[in-house]
């Protein structure tokens, strides 16, 4: 596309709103790179319209609740180079859109890290949502679920909320397995009626974060309050079954800041024992690719709102260099080195937990009820 025609720059003759319309018609991060390499005048249209930013929101509207973006570099620049807040923001989308762009859903994987906490729990913790992590029927011998704690009302609703592997990924599916209580007379299936997903991020700064532990419940993380939600979902019907469920998103999510609420919506099944509604889940997994170490959140804006950070130095480094550092490297790149290799030692550990003591409700006769959902 030349810039100019019959002796101008088609811009200098359209008046701006309609050059911004014909600009938005560019659906790639490549055209729009390509359109501001044309010439000064473009390029400066581009940038100081934010088009990269518009991009990347067409693309995934969540990125419009992004308050601020920033460069991390892993040492600083010498010599300091002078670039306008509208350049680098520029740099830092067009980056982001192309990240976008270029992730597969082929590369999707399981990417919950660990449990925040659920809404209720009947028996802690021996029906903690910590189950829902794992992939077997059993653990220890004992049947692996969580439970909710039981309701007159079947229209009261629970809710279990996941911090993932990444500060921010694009969610595909969520799957989720009710939970069939085989020892239990007639094997009931405590389903919910409905299900609902938010995504978004803990307003407070990072450190102040809390989970569900084998001795903590992490009632108070639940708060509304507490969470900017930048994506709801609709509603999927749930069935009454024993088997993993999945739920395609209508679209793929941008989950800006790593944290997904499941809301269970609506009670089936009563317990014969006292005739109150519960909701049980054995297995939960949220199926996502990472965009970091990239690209990393911050909370430190005072509403709550999210600042993307853009890693450039970590481009070409592999998750194994990434979790290394020098001496020289910045003090912020450090911080978010840091936090990067935490999640991945989280990852590891869960992995290997996981694997221990393992097994499935077929592979035994029998199991000791005491303790179990009564």
């Amino acid at each position: 596309m030349a810039a100019e025609c019959c002796g101008g720059d088609f811009l200098e003759w359209v008046v701006p709103d309609n050059s911004a319309s014909v600009f938005g018609l560019l659906d790639h991060p490549a055209d729009l790179v390509r359109a501001a390499a044309v010439s000064r005048t473009w390029r400066r249209f581009v940038i100081e319209n934010d088009l990269s930013k518009s991009l990347c929101v067409r693309l995934f509207p969540e990125v419009a609740t992004i308050a601020a973006a920033a460069e991390v570099t892993r040492s600083p620049p010498s010599p300091p180079v002078s670039q306008s807040d509208s350049e680098r923001a520029y740099r830092i989308y067009s980056n982001l859109a192309g990240a976008l762009v270029s992730s597969s859903p082929k590369d999707s994987v399981g990417c919950v890290l660990r449990c925040v906490g659920a809404s209720s729990t009947d028996v802690f913790p021996n029906e903690t949502m910590v189950h829902t992590l794992h992939e077997r029927g059993l653990v220890n011998f004992r049947p692996s679920y969580w439970s909710s704690r039981g309701a007159d009302n079947p229209d009261e609703p629970e809710s279990l909320t996941y911090r993932l592997n990444s500060d921010i990924c694009i969610v595909d599916e969520i799957r989720v397995q009710p939970f069939k209580a085989f020892f239990q007379y007639g094997n009931p299936i405590y389903s919910s009626k409905t299900v609902r997903f938010r995504m978004g991020h803990y307003k407070l700064p990072r450190g102040s974060e809390s989970f569900v532990t084998n001795d903590d419940e992490n009632k108070m993380v639940n708060a509304d309050k507490d969470y900017m939600w930048t994506y709801t979902s609709p509603e999927f019907p749930m069935l009454q079954e024993n088997v993993l469920q999945s739920f395609k998103l209508p679209r793929p999510v941008l989950c800006i800041g790593g944290v997904v609420m499941i809301e269970l919506l609506g009670r089936v099944q009563k317990q014969g024992a006292d005739d109150k509604y519960y909701i049980c889940v054995c297995h939960v997994e949220v199926i996502g690719r990472s965009l970091s170490p990239l690209f990393m959140v911050d909370i430190s804006d005072p509403g709550g709102y999210s600042i993307l950070k853009y890693l450039p130095g970590a481009k070409n480094l592999s998750a194994e260099d990434m979790v290394q550092y020098d001496t020289k490297d910045s003090l912020e790149w450090q911080y978010f080195g840091a936090r990067y290799r935490q999640m991945n030692h989280i990852a590891v550990l869960n992995a290997l937990l996981m694997q221990v003591h393992f097994m499935h409700e077929d592979d035994v006769g029998w199991v000791l009820q005491d303790g179990l959902l009564q």
